[in-house]
């Protein structure tokens, strides 16, 4: 430590000791708080230097708070688990009261409606088909269309079952999500890994969105965590605000890394998603060189595409540390296995979403990157706002407690999910063990709502249902009606995986072979399924053949229709190293989603994106 910093650790408590003498009189309560401050940052005085008072006062501020609305509303959430069907029912009253009065509201008599049968029974279910062109209406600028205020945002769906649609965004639904499922999370959170109540800062993983305009001027894009959404939050993160106005994500990504590794003291790792977080160790395995020069020599790669005034404003917050570099580069030099925890000694958690089409990602980087560093998954969230949260980190299957009170939850039995108009169960009246689609009456206009998820129960928290993510509908492989879900697929490829030596899975996709037509190349109908490994360049055909012998174990149905030759052996093409980093860009780009929302589709339905993978086999 600097004599600088000495200084500093001796001024700043006798500084707030200082304030709470003087305020004892007055406020009581304040001296309190200033003392605790002051013990805290004495406690953490090693994690914490080369930060400025303001950020650690303001830091302190922000969890103390955040904490003790955590604490109340999982006291809350508890309370309500025990009485669900009364809580789901005046969840869903206040919803239809709040609507009433608009043309929807009108349409269906809500003003009318006493209680949850009622609403069954007059009520259909709905797709998105329902709802697009009173969407249209509203974001043509139509006041009370389908909600009693405007909307802030016209929220854009990360297209991952279809194309992405246009939803409603609320400040109710944003306080709603933050109040219900943040708070409580990071409640869990540090009653779980105490350690990760401290004023050390996080490497937060998001990017700043480009956003268009409807016709009545309302913001089309995300609703998901962004840094414009998080103001008051940036400076608990190890990124400067400059980096937020960096649109190009490569660049921004490349700032995040380098603001990162310059501090030695990193206590967590955050994204919306456990894809972000992978690629970021992918993007720093290609260009740690580059980033210890940066660090080394206090400057900004003049290879970044900055704007004068955003290169001017982190240059002045650069200084040359040797020291750091020589630390980082001789980490690099080992290798990449466990190098998080090599580059952050103090890391204690990587706080992310690892379940459903990120599952993948979360492996690896336990594997690999992040060798013995704990993970959290937080949420069960969508566009459509909170699901569930997770009140169990330390259970390696993620499960997540369902809000009762975000929205209004119906559930189809998986056996009659090919029914139009199903009857449905309450959260009260499900079986441990079984699997159901979720339907959702939301706050934000979408009522009896089929989001296309299906879940199994695996428990319940009181009168509560736990439970975990399946699958998407729309990302089910059926080509005579199997019915392959995206999680069996997922084990049974990496079944497969180790059984081709030296392999490791990287990314994949699969595609029906009638989207590809005459390239195909097989009469029967079967699987293309497209593989990233690193590790090895080629498989044989009996290596290869693996994969389908593994699904056949896992799905009996499959086994059926291959034994009888209606379906064709699977196609296992590897495709080239960063293939599909492209594809998320090429996707991203059609469908004009962030990549804070992005999700990676393990079943293509669009020709294009089949073809690209098609032009990408290397073997």
């Amino acid at each position: 430590m600097t004599q600088k910093h000495q200084l500093l650790w001796i001024i700043l408590p006798c500084f707030i000791a200082l304030l709470a003498v003087t305020t004892i009189a007055c406020a009581p309560v304040c001296s309190i708080a200033l003392l605790v401050l002051c013990s805290m940052a004495l406690l953490w005085r090693l994690k914490i230097e080369n930060r400025s008072i303001w950020s650690i006062v303001s830091q302190y501020a922000a969890v103390r708070v955040v904490c003790w609305l955590g604490k109340r509303q999982r006291d809350r959430l508890e309370s309500d688990t025990r009485d669900i069907h009364r809580v789901q029912e005046e969840t869903l009253l206040m919803r239809l009261r709040k609507h009433a009065d608009t043309v929807y509201g009108k349409q269906f008599d809500f003003s009318s409606i006493k209680d949850t049968e009622m609403f069954r029974q007059r009520h259909p279910l709905t797709d998105y088909d329902h709802y697009g062109e009173f969407v249209k209406r509203v974001a043509r600028g139509e006041q009370k269309v389908l909600i009693s205020d405007k909307p802030v945002i016209l929220a854009m769906t990360s297209g991952t079952s279809g194309s992405s649609r246009m939803l409603l965004s609320t400040r109710e639904t944003n306080t709603e999500f933050f109040l219900q499922g943040v708070t409580v999370c990071l409640d869990v959170m540090r009653r779980t890994f105490p350690v990760t109540d401290s004023l050390q800062k996080t490497l937060k993983l998001f990017y700043s969105p480009t956003f268009r305009q409807s016709e009545a001027g309302i913001p089309i894009g995300p609703n998901s965590s962004t840094p414009a959404s998080s103001k008051h939050m940036l400076h608990m993160y190890s990124t400067p605000a400059p980096v937020y106005q960096v649109l190009n994500e490569r660049d921004a990504l490349y700032l995040h890394l380098l603001f990162g590794l310059k501090d030695r003291n990193l206590g967590m790792l955050e994204s919306n998603f456990c894809s972000t977080v992978f690629y970021a160790f992918r993007a720093l395995q290609e260009r740690w060189k580059d980033l210890v020069v940066d660090v080394e020599l206090g400057r900004i790669s003049s290879s970044l595409n900055l704007t004068t005034k955003i290169r001017s404003a982190l240059e002045k917050l650069m200084k040359p540390d040797p020291e750091r570099a020589a630390e980082l580069k001789a980490q690099f030099k080992e290798g990449f296995e466990g190098i998080a925890l090599r580059l952050w000694p103090r890391l204690h958690l990587v706080l992310t979403v690892d379940s459903g089409s990120n599952q993948i990602y979360g492996e690896m980087l336990r594997q690999h990157y992040c060798k013995e560093v704990p993970f959290y998954s937080p949420f069960y969230a969508a566009t459509e706002g909170l699901i569930g949260v997770n009140l169990w980190p330390l259970q390696e299957s993620r499960q997540y407690l369902l809000c009762p009170r975000s929205m209004f939850c119906e559930f189809i039995p998986e056996e009659d999910l090919d029914s139009e108009q199903p009857n449905t169960l309450l959260m009260e009246q499900l079986q441990e063990g079984h699997r159901y689609e979720l339907l959702v009456t939301t706050a934000s206009g979408f009522f009896r709502y089929r989001i296309g998820d299906v879940v199994k129960v695996v428990g319940f928290h009181n009168q509560c249902p736990k439970v975990e993510f399946q699958y998407r509908r729309g990302q089910m492989l059926s080509v005579r009606g199997e019915k392959v879900s995206e999680s069996m697929f997922l084990r049974a490829l990496q079944r497969a995986v180790t059984q081709w030596p030296g392999a490791q899975l990287i990314d994949y996709s699969c595609v029906e072979s009638g989207i590809l037509g005459d390239a195909s190349g097989v009469a029967q109908p079967h699987y293309h399924v497209f593989v990233e490994l690193k590790g090895v360049r080629n498989l044989s055909e009996e290596q290869r053949y693996k994969l389908d012998h593994c699904l056949q174990d896992d799905s009996p149905i499959y086994r059926s229709f291959r034994v009888k030759g209606s379906i064709g052996p699977m196609r296992v093409q590897l495709v080239s190293d960063g293939t599909f980093k492209e594809l998320k860009d090429h996707m991203m780009a059609f469908s004009k989603t962030s990549s804070n929302t992005f999700k990676m589709q393990r079943v293509i339905r669009k020709k294009e994106f089949a073809d690209f993978l098609l032009r990408k086999t290397v073997s």
